[in-house]
């Protein structure tokens, strides 16, 4: 997954560069509310803008099925990413169409144009083989730096570079690969893992993946209540993936000692912000009360866990973080891993949601800008994206 060819690979100067970027944002009031993605896709857009290429991003926004929905536009996203260059971005009005075209034509060494939302056009999600041909037309080159759609077999993603050469990676899908391939090659002992979030069912190709690698696997969020269920423990109206607990106890089973689950949840008479909550032993949880964080012993017994490690991977919130009452948990797990002296990684997502709200992002090594693609990757299947690039390569 490493020998991806790189924008090394290109002589762009006065070459229309078509780079697949992710600037999948959240929108508040027309505006952007999060630049992680922005940020993270400068680098390759500045060394491209330098070279003298004349760049021309696309990227989805949302999930308008194939629809053209007013509110999915990416004028803001463009009007946003211009502030961040400091340089003019033209956003077309639509994605291969005469506007397409015109604002493509006028292009200059060095300026950049931004596509409309590519899932505006259904041909982007079945991967339209003609829909796949206008998209390439309007390039000489293509960029893959999209790390969060990598794992979609999308016509921007692998029917582009199947048939526009050079197909090359950008920086940060390069860094992206290099960083998470790098948690499963040759990670320095001892290895800590911290999974959360709601869905085990999300988890389980990571887990079986990870068994192996980790000295110790710390499981939190919602997900935890089915590995408790599965050693026979009172979880309440804790939410528990029944079609899971056969596979749930299995993984329990050969990690032994490694898997550490919680002991102490803060547990909800309802799923509310305001509902009633008081903390309980793990494995007793009221009839009809759920776990909705992780409770201050597991906070104190994972943070111990954290310290010492030289490898740490975290994905996937310890509890309703988004509630006041039920943020301590995540909050805590993040200043343990802020506080950690190792290689840390933060698998997107949530996770990475948790840890730029509360301000511990700039002390992590690496927030990955993919949770579907950083978890495939992590179970280690070769993501679409990827294996695009070196079919055409």
């Amino acid at each position: 997954m490493r020998s991806l060819p790189s924008l090394a690979e290109l002589e762009p100067s006065g070459q229309r560069v078509l780079v697949r970027a992710d600037l999948n944002v959240p929108l508040d009031d027309g505006a952007v509310a999060d630049d992680l993605r922005l940020e993270a896709s400068l680098p390759t857009i500045r060394a491209l803008r330098e070279a003298g290429a004349r760049v021309v991003l696309m990227s989805h926004l949302g999930r308008p099925k194939g629809e053209v929905r007013e509110e999915l536009r990416l004028a803001p996203v463009g009007a946003r990413l211009a502030e961040l260059l400091d340089a003019p971005v033209t956003t077309a009005s639509d994605v291969v169409g005469d506007d397409a075209h015109r604002v493509i034509d006028q292009l200059g060494d060095g300026d950049v144009a931004l596509l409309e939302n590519l899932r505006f056009d259904p041909g982007e999600k079945a991967n339209d083989p003609e829909f796949a041909r206008a998209l390439a037309a309007l390039g000489d080159a293509y960029v893959n730096d999209a790390f969060g759609a990598a794992h979609r077999a999308h016509a921007s993603v692998v029917g582009v570079p199947a048939q526009l050469q050079p197909a090359v990676a950008g920086d940060l899908l390069r860094t992206e690969v290099e960083t998470l391939s790098h948690l499963l090659d040759e990670p320095e002992q001892p290895f800590v893992a911290i999974l959360g979030g709601a869905k085990v069912a999300d988890k389980l190709g990571v887990i079986d993946n990870l068994l192996t690698r980790v000295d110790r696997l710390l499981i939190g969020g919602a997900m935890c209540f089915t590995f408790l269920r599965a050693q026979g423990a009172d979880v309440g109206a804790s939410r528990v993936e029944e079609d899971q607990l056969e596979t749930v106890a299995d993984l329990s089973s050969r990690a032994g000692d490694r898997l550490v689950l919680p002991t102490d949840v803060i547990a909800a008479s309802a799923f509310d912000a305001d509902a009633d909550h008081k903390r309980v032993t793990a494995d007793a949880v009221p009839d009809g009360w759920m776990g909705m964080d992780i409770g201050s012993d597991t906070v104190e017994t994972f943070a111990g866990m954290i310290a010492d490690a030289r490898t740490l991977l975290w994905n996937g919130p310890m509890g309703v973080f988004e509630w006041a009452a039920f943020a301590a948990g995540t909050r805590g797990v993040a200043q343990a891993v802020a506080d950690c002296d190792g290689f840390t990684v933060i698998g997107g997502g949530d996770s990475a949601a948790a840890v730029r709200s509360m301000g511990f992002a700039d002390r992590v090594s690496h927030v990955s800008t993919g949770g579907g693609a950083s978890l495939e990757l992590l179970e280690g299947e070769e993501l679409p994206g990827i294996a695009a690039l070196h079919r055409a390569s």
